[in-house]
């Protein structure tokens, strides 16, 4: 008698596994296996696996602890092991449970890295070796204008509008927001000057893209280059603070946000620093996840907005305009880009300086698709490259790895995540495609 392992339904039958869903355990198991593979080289390298950490943002000698390399590596190594096992005998399928399962491989891969990375140091004169702080601050920060960038570029290809122009809202966002803070000598005023400035790009994309049928995607690169020269144009107009300061101080030299702790939920451990000790634009950041979230999917509005993307003829056809829908959708994203942008005048650096953004409207664009057009998912992609960047900023102060391969981690993990791990997703049916009345 023969007996078969393949894997039956609930009434006894062979289950019949699909081309995609065996890709799937294929590159699952790669993954994990490489993975596996470079912690456990990471195990074998460590000599001195004395390393200092804290739960701080900043190391200290009074808060900071130690802890086995060793012992952190090959418990990494053991689970990943775990989960290649697992994935070999295709027992993580879809769902929540899959999803933990591979959140802590990831977490698993970065302590093992870590625990490589910060191992073996020599220990500094008066404050000994460099410890491992709690990234999480960093990642809120890093993540605020991405976020809102995200939640713009899902607003509008919900619509049916692909917006490729968020670094053109966000350099308009940031400019703008530092002018109107410095002239009005404060910060909400320049979130407020960030916000109309993003609806007036938004305004220009709605313009040519619903109006004008234009080619959104070549649309949305002119926009961004048309910002990025005006901005400049603009900079190169105002005086520095050698050639006039009255006017300089004036123009470009914004009032910042300041931190605002909230009492109570700060002192959480871990997450209350990190989350309630931020600037208002954190916490608009936050509303504004939930705002959306609400509106696409619990309001009469947000479901015309994700009928308009998905069939705009058949929304037409029962007499719902479509370009006021697209129009609305798009407008409202260009005051969370314009927010977005103002994180990087009024939300940080302060004076605003030729391209500020450097590139993150593009990361905002793919953690869109990597959320699969969905707010939330949107929000958890963009706090993922936020938390590459701040990791990015804490490996810098030991040289391990080359400073520029280090710098191109983050967007390298953006190309990665968007490329490997995103797998088939389709996006609003009508995304991209103008609408012709007949």
């Amino acid at each position: 008698m023969s007996t078969s392992t393949a894997p039956r339904t609930a009434s006894g039958d062979v289950a019949i596994r699909d081309r995609a869903d065996v890709l799937r355990q294929v590159k699952t198991v790669v993954v994990l296996a490489i993975a596996a593979l470079l912690v456990l080289l990471f195990a074998l390298s460590v000599d001195d696996p004395k390393i200092y950490w804290t739960l701080e943002e900043r190391a200290r000698l009074d808060t900071r602890r130690t802890l086995n390399a060793h012992v952190v590596a090959w418990s990494a190594f053991g689970y990943l092991v775990v989960a290649l096992v697992l994935a070999a005998l295709n027992r993580i399928r879809r769902g929540w449970v899959a999803g933990l399962v591979f959140f802590g491989a990831g977490l698993a891969f970065y302590a093992g890295f870590l625990m490589w990375f910060f191992a073996d140091q020599r220990e500094l004169a008066g404050i000994g070796a460099i410890s491992i702080v709690n990234p999480l601050p960093q990642t809120v920060l890093y993540a605020t204008p991405l976020v809102l960038g995200a939640l713009a570029g899902t607003l509008c290809e919900r619509a049916g509008v692909v917006n490729i122009a968020i670094e053109g809202q966000f350099l308009m966002g940031a400019f703008f927001a530092s002018v109107a803070s410095s002239l009005a000598y404060s910060a909400e005023a320049g979130l407020l000057g960030g916000a109309l400035a993003g609806v007036a790009v938004a305004s220009l994309l709605a313009c040519f893209a619903i109006k004008f049928h234009i080619n959104q995607i070549v649309l949305g690169v002119v926009l961004i280059a048309l910002c990025l020269g005006l901005t400049n144009f603009l900079l190169g107009q105002i005086p520095t603070a050698r050639e006039n300061p009255v006017l300089a101080s004036y123009l470009n030299q914004p009032v910042t946000l300041d931190p605002i702790r909230i009492p109570v939920l700060a002192d959480i451990p871990v997450l209350g620093p990190a989350l309630f000790n931020q600037s208002l634009l954190a916490y608009l950041m936050y509303a504004s996840v939930a705002l959306v979230t609400w509106l696409l999917f619990q309001t009469r509005w947000g479901l015309r907005v994700r009928a308009v993307g998905e069939h705009p003829k058949a929304v037409d056809t029962v007499g719902i305009n479509v370009a006021r829908r697209r129009w609305s959708a798009v407008l409202l994203g260009g005051v969370f880009a314009g927010l977005g942008g103002a994180f990087f005048t009024v939300g940080s650096t302060g004076a605003f300086d030729q391209n500020p953004s450097n590139g993150q409207g593009f990361i905002a664009l793919a953690a869109v698709i990597m959320g699969r057009w969905h707010p939330i998912g949107a929000t958890a992609a963009a706090t993922f490259f936020g938390f590459m960047l701040a990791t990015r900023d804490q490996l810098s102060v030991l040289t391990k790895i080359d400073s520029e391969l280090l710098s191109a981690a983050p967007y390298l993990a953006t190309v990665i995540a968007v490329a490997g791990f995103v797998g088939r997703v389709r996006p609003p049916a009508a995304s991209g495609e103008p609408y012709l009345k007949s």
